[in-house]
């Protein structure tokens, strides 16, 4: 198993990796958007051999402009005959790691709070997500400070134009 940002000749490989990790949802629009950022994406595959098995990204973002310090978790993609292995969870601690070592303060996912509070995801109240999301979903919009006292100013999300599409948030 190996874990390293993706390379541009592999935007094809991680973009069929979505439908089949996620067949009721059409992830390829954002993904694909995000991987044609000039800055401010990490790109990380899990693969074995020449499979690409598991895909995430990491997108920067702040709540005051030009103060940065955040990225936004999502997406992340695993293949179904690698789910329940680890392989999400490996993609997100060496993610994490590495935005850590980068200066990344708060880290923010709109997602499962079973699935990401292994990671010490929390729900988040006082950064708003960038788009509304539904009230029975407030406890999946989540945060995780990256060091001590490391938190954002409170506000609204800024985020890269490809997860301003309010429809990604519903």
């Amino acid at each position: 198993m190996i874990i390293r940002e993706t390379r541009a000749d592999e935007r094809e490989q991680v973009l069929a990796l979505y439908p089949l990790a996620f067949p009721d949802q059409d992830l390829q629009s954002v993904t694909g958007a995000l991987l044609d950022e000039a800055t401010g994406v990490l790109s990380l595959a899990r693969f074995e051999g020449d499979d690409l098995t598991a895909h995430v990204l990491f997108s920067d973002c702040e709540t005051v402009a030009g103060a940065g310090g955040g990225a936004l978790l999502g997406p992340l993609g695993v293949v179904p005959s690698h789910q329940r292995c680890g392989a999400g969870t490996a993609l997100v601690r060496e993610g994490l790691e590495r935005l850590e070592k980068r200066g990344v303060r708060q880290v923010f996912v709109l997602g499962d709070p079973a699935y990401y509070g292994r990671f010490g995801f929390r729900a988040e109240r006082d950064v708003k997500a960038p788009c509304s999301i539904p009230d029975k979903w407030a406890d999946a919009w989540q945060s995780l400070t990256l060091g001590a006292d490391a938190r954002l100013p409170d506000g609204s999300l800024q985020v890269l134009r490809p997860w301003r599409d309010a429809a990604l948030w519903r």
